[in-house]
């Protein structure tokens, strides 16, 4: 990757913040489930390509320093605690992406998996609150670098290109698939 660590750094900041902003919707779909559920789907399929990416970012960085490469060993790796959080980040945000998807293949009735999905995003957001705290302070700085003039580090463009790109893939799969939303839409009315 263009860029060496820094790079890498930047990018999986710059997905962070994306995926905080949609988050953070996807949490106010969350409180006003009911008349949000198809807003909801929506903001759940847009995030899948920002995680990928970010979840790519963050693999990269993992092979490249357990492989030795020199430049990611002298970057050094992250706190203890949060190489320990990392994994139980990644379960739950799959654990939530994959309950997420078969819910909408398996429609409203299944209350089992619509409890898995609830159960996921308890752990996913405990940890992933822990894990967006540790990092918080480092953001301006590291977001800001790719967009303001005067760039050291290589790869800006292709950087913002990546991010663009997935909210444009996460787009195309969130309008391709929002159909699969009405059977929920229908329940919801129907419940009322």
């Amino acid at each position: 990757m263009r860029g060496g660590p820094d790079g890498n750094e930047r990018l999986t900041a710059a997905s962070g913040v994306v995926l905080f902003l949609l988050l953070a919707a996807e949490g106010v779909t969350i409180v006003f489930i009911r008349p949000l559920i198809s807003t909801h789907v929506f903001i759940g399929m847009l995030l899948i390509p920002p995680v990928a990416l970010k979840l790519a970012s963050t693999s990269w960085r993992f092979v490249r320093y357990y492989t030795g490469a020199r430049e990611y060993k002298a970057k050094g790796p992250p706190l203890l605690p949060l190489r320990l959080l990392a994994p139980l980040v990644v379960v739950s945000t799959l654990a939530g992406i994959g309950t997420g998807l078969a819910l909408l293949a398996l429609g409203p009735r299944n209350g089992f998996v619509v409890g898995l999905h609830k159960d996921a995003f308890v752990v996913w957001l405990v940890v992933t609150g822990i894990h967006v705290l540790a990092y918080l302070p480092r953001l301006p700085r590291l977001v800001a670098g790719d967009w303001r003039g005067g760039n050291a580090v290589g790869g800006s463009l292709a950087r913002k290109a990546l991010l663009a790109g997935a909210l444009v893939v996460g787009a195309i799969l969130a309008l391709a698939t929002i159909r699969y939303a009405q059977p929920w839409a229908h329940r919801q009315e129907g419940s009322d």
